[in-house]
């Protein structure tokens, strides 16, 4: 009998893995392997340190098929590695389908086949809806007048008289930025705005 391993997904810091962990604890995990990262590919740290530990006979508990995974080509081939080549049973807690530990007859496996290529697709497409909403969010967002990023940090008092001996040649762009207490391409950039608004 090999070990239990877990593996828990969350695409942000902000969201709760909370309901994951207590499935997978419920369930008798040993080992649980959390990343907070996107699902769109699966070089992610802790996946990849929980797949170096896998070994024949072992078994992978996950909540849902989305947690491994939301690119439909990636997880199809994960899936094939892990269960055909490294064979390692894999449980998907929300679709007891897709449990390699039972039916291991052509039909059972044609049929988790099936319901893999279908979850997974699920998946895929989620993510591109979640990419296509976040767009349009944006979009609207910057119709409206939101300006995204950190607030610009207000000039310098002494900004005007630098940047007037800088553009009349007297002191080198490094010295005006030093004066000015900013690095080079800063001054650089906020130079070239402030002769636009000029």
């Amino acid at each position: 009998m090999g070990k239990i391993y877990g593996y828990v997904r969350v695409s942000t810091v902000d969201q709760n893995e909370d309901r994951q962990l207590i499935a997978l604890r419920n369930f008798g995990v040993e080992r649980i392997f959390l990343d907070k990262m996107s699902g769109k590919d699966f070089n992610r740290p802790q996946y990849l340190s929980m797949v170096r530990r896998l070994r024949e006979g072992d078994l992978l508990v996950v909540a849902s098929i989305d947690r491994l995974g939301r690119n439909y080509k990636d997880i199809q081939q994960q899936w094939q590695i892990l269960t055909r080549d490294r064979k390692v049973d894999i449980v998907v807690l929300d679709m007891p389908l897709l449990d390699t530990r039972k039916h291991k007859d052509l039909m059972g496996t044609f049929i988790a086949d099936l319901v893999l290529q279908v979850l997974s697709f699920v998946a895929h497409t989620e993510r591109e809806f979640i990419r296509k909403r976040q767009a349009e969010g944006i979009a609207a967002a910057l119709a409206r007048g939101v300006r995204f990023g950190r607030k610009a940090k207000p000039l310098p008092e002494n900004f005007d008289s630098v940047h007037e001996l800088w553009a009349a040649r007297k002191i080198s762009g490094a010295e005006a930025a030093r004066r000015c207490g900013m690095p080079l391409s800063t001054f650089f950039f906020k130079a070239k705005r402030y002769s636009r608004t000029e």
